[in-house]
């Protein structure tokens, strides 16, 4: 097997709505002395996919609702941006001073629906939103670059998000195209030759974290880095794969023990 290699790109520009970003990516994989082959992957951070998408808002335009205004009062937060939130979101699953913890509309469990302050210039009345389709916008990204080099990739798009049970925030697979979310191990021997019964990979987010380590959280400048050897063979994922369905969810789902 050919060693897991992750490659920082930097260099790309302040990305600006209506960008190319296909075209800023290969220009980076060539500065870093790369070209795309078969099986290697693009991870590419949210921020630099919604700014090419104008994924901005002012919140001089937004108009907070009764339910904004009043979450706003519990948490801290400006209503406008709770407004926001609301939008973006399915519903409110927790709202406690400081923290507001929705399920996104695209169905994940994040913090204020992933919009974000941090690297949008402007005055801090700016916001950027999540992607519209973090999967279409992953799986446009992939034909661009496979159309200008001929290589088949895979294009991963990631944020940061914190988690349930323990500190600090994590890089997760929010879209992808061209590779897989999820891979199932049931059935593979264990060293003891024992079937695995379980085990399911979230090779998807275990790749996100991998390459947020190399992004990094603050002024890096490195919003894409560059894989090779990807230990899993590529084929088509959707984001969908790795979010659990509140059904099989203990902890969202309303489970309670002794009550069926």
């Amino acid at each position: 097997m050919a060693p897991l290699t992750l490659t920082p790109l930097p260099g790309i520009p302040r990305v600006q709505p209506g960008d190319p970003l296909a075209t800023f990516l290969l220009e980076a994989v060539q500065r870093a002395s790369l070209s795309l082959k078969d099986g290697d992957i693009l991870v590419v951070a949210q921020k630099i996919v919604s700014k090419a998408e104008g994924r901005y808002v002012h919140l001089s335009t937004v108009r907070p609702s009764l339910q904004a205004r009043a979450l706003a009062r519990l948490t801290g937060k400006d209503p406008r941006l709770v407004e926001l939130i609301l939008q973006e979101s399915r519903r409110v699953l927790r709202a406690v001073p400081g923290v507001l913890i929705v399920e996104h509309r695209l169905g994940f469990v994040c913090a204020n629906a992933g919009i974000d302050h941090s690297n949008v210039r402007g005055d801090d009345a700016w916001v950027l939103l999540l992607p519209e389709d973090p999967d279409a916008s992953a799986a446009r990204l992939r034909q661009a670059l496979e159309k200008a080099t001929g290589a088949r990739v895979g294009v991963l798009i990631i944020d940061s998000h914190g988690r349930a049970w323990r500190l600090g925030t994590v890089g997760v697979a929010i879209g992808l195209s061209g590779l897989p979310g999820l891979v199932d191990l049931r059935g593979r021997r264990d060293l003891e030759g024992r079937p695995l019964r379980v085990t399911q990979v979230a090779a998807a987010d275990e790749l996100a974290a991998a390459a947020s380590l190399i992004m990094g959280q603050a002024d890096e400048g490195i919003p894409a880095v560059h894989v090779r050897g990807f230990p899993y063979p590529l084929h088509s994922g959707r984001l969908q794969e790795l979010l659990r369905p509140e059904a099989q969810d203990l902890f969202r789902g309303g489970w309670v023990y002794g009550k069926g």
